[in-house]
């Protein structure tokens, strides 16, 4: 693929790396002696390692389970017509009418669905083969598994919730949450691995966003989770969907439209108590889950670049979103939001001028990497003038 690879100063990059490991070493050796002694440790079960969970893929079981109650689910809609229920797509009603069913699907045997399967699998690594270059699909998997393994926290904070938020209504919405969470890790984690390179183990960047989102108090972890996290999601798939064989992405990034929303909309409902909405002491600790984003931004640096993408246009275009969310959802207060946003502005900038000669200042939070029209519609929608 004939992407214009940005500049990026490889020295300050190697530092990143080398502050990264340390920092890594360290993060893993504290939690382990914590979690032996009883005091703490890893809250999550998960091994990003090796992409996958404490007691690894399972998938024999996935396919019994999760597989088929998805392709077995019912709609409410076709069979309660009369009922408040909408949940069926125009081709689901209209097959439900006609009771249409793919024969010649259901007439296959299990070999040549394998077969299928197979030549799928082989056609599209060939795409991705003629698409990319080895450092581009380097660079991508990359980005991805960022956020592949923020889906595996996204799924474990959303079960933590559900005793969390009130009404069946709530409850429903967080649900169906947990089964798009679900689905997008084990999506993901298919479609990284078909680049046919290693999958990077996360940073330690996202482990302390991730751990402090899923060990948060209460709602706040709808703060570390939907607001900040599925926003970088987000953010992801608007920048990378518009790529050859990434296209399933525009259904990632419709899903987490709503999870980003969640919060803004339970609220509405259960108006956060006036001492936790306006607490400066909440307020912060809110913020401390969002300063990893930094550093993780400059340690991905080196592979936005060679997709062609500003890592701090990115950067400014995520938190700009993240502020508006969290103060359209009464996590922070517009003031704060403001004064904060400066100060990730200002210090963008002093990076910049740091690591790249002649850098001049620039507003960092007017930028949108978001590629697809779709995808920028969604977000208008969700997001009004922030997007």
């Amino acid at each position: 693929m004939d992407i214009p690879q940005l500049p990026f100063n490889r020295r300050a990059a190697a530092i990143n790396r080398s502050i990264e490991e340390a920092t890594n070493t360290a993060l893993r050796v504290w939690d382990t002696v914590l979690g032996r002694t009883g005091f703490g440790g890893r809250a999550a079960h998960y091994d990003d390692v090796h992409y996958e969970f404490i007691g690894g893929p399972s998938d024999v079981l996935r396919k019994k389970h999760y597989d088929k109650s998805l392709r077995l689910l019912w709609k409410a809609e076709p069979v309660l017509p009369w009922a408040s229920f909408r949940d069926a797509s125009d081709v689901e009603r209209q097959a439900h009418e006609r009771a249409i069913f793919d024969l010649a699907d259901k007439n296959m045997t299990g070999e040549e669905r394998e077969a299928r399967t197979r030549i799928q699998s082989e056609e599209f690594r060939a795409l991705l083969d003629r698409s990319y270059t080895p450092e581009q699909k380097r660079a991508v998997v990359s980005v991805l598994a960022a956020i592949g393994h923020g889906e595996a926290y996204a799924w474990l904070v959303s079960a933590s919730l559900m005793n969390e938020v009130k009404s069946t209504g709530a409850r429903a919405a967080l649900t169906m949450q947990i089964v798009e969470e679900a689905k997008h890790f084990v999506v993901m984690r298919e479609l990284v691995q078909a680049f046919g390179v290693p999958v990077p183990r996360q940073s330690a960047w996202e482990y302390l966003m991730l751990e402090r989102t899923l060990k948060a108090k209460g709602l706040d972890r709808f703060f570390g989770m939907n607001v900040l996290v599925e926003t970088i999601a987000l953010s992801i798939f608007g920048l990378l969907s518009t790529h050859p064989g990434l296209e399933v992405l525009r259904l990632f990034h419709l899903d987490e439209s709503r999870h980003t929303a969640l919060p803004a909309n339970y609220f509405k409902e259960f108006p956060m108590a006036e001492r936790d909405a306006m607490s400066r002491r909440r307020q912060l600790t809110r913020m401390s889950m969002a300063l990893p984003a930094l550093p993780l931004v400059m340690y991905l640096e080196p592979e936005l670049a060679v997709l062609g993408i500003d890592a701090f246009d990115f950067a400014g275009s995520v938190m700009r979103k993240t502020f508006h969310l969290s103060v359209r959802s009464g996590f922070l207060d517009q003031r704060l939001a403001k004064r904060q946003s400066e100060a990730f502005n200002r210090l963008l900038n002093l990076y910049c001028k740091a690591t790249r000669p002649g850098h001049q200042f620039k507003d960092f939070m007017s930028a949108d990497t978001t590629q697809g029209e779709k995808e920028r519609a969604v977000e208008r929608d969700i997001y009004g003038a922030a997007a």
